[in-house]
């Protein structure tokens, strides 16, 4: 069970970046050139990299307790090793925050009334967000 949970959180994971990475890439172009806030385009872009998110957690939310590492726990030395301590504090907890941007993002940007806050409420949280999800992503184990 949990090398098919970890496969499935690594992929997942791609899948997650990429949209998220085309979410902020949108934002801010639509911030930049003015553009109107499309209720198809833009929308579904911004709705479907925070449902990637959403998704990305709860598998890792699964995969944080049934990994082998989490016993680690138990006998202590989690916070004396740089894995350990990445892989089941730093890693998770920064995570959160990231998503938790996100949907502020997510629900600030409804409450707009003009695209140019709409855009602007996405590009700074989705962007925030995807910069912490990139600086405590473990690449040494992503690769592997």
């Amino acid at each position: 069970m949990y090398s098919t949970i970890n496969v499935l959180h690594s992929y997942w994971a791609y899948l997650t970046v990429l949209i998220l990475v085309l979410a902020v890439i949108n934002a801010i172009v639509g911030y930049a050139g003015k553009k109107e806030f499309a209720m198809g385009k833009d929308l579904r872009i911004s709705l479907f990299a925070l449902i990637c998110t959403h998704i990305q957690f709860l598998i890792g939310l699964i995969l944080y307790f049934v990994s082998p590492r989490f016993a680690s726990w138990q006998t202590g030395g989690v916070m004396g090793d740089s894995l350990l301590r990445l892989v089941l504090v730093e890693h998770p907890v920064t995570n959160i925050i990231a998503i938790a941007l996100i949907t502020i993002g997510w629900s600030k940007h409804k409450k707009e009334q003009t695209s140019q806050r709409k855009f602007g409420k996405i590009a700074l949280f989705y962007g925030i967000g995807l910069f912490l999800i990139l600086l405590r992503i473990p690449y040494m184990l992503w690769f592997d």
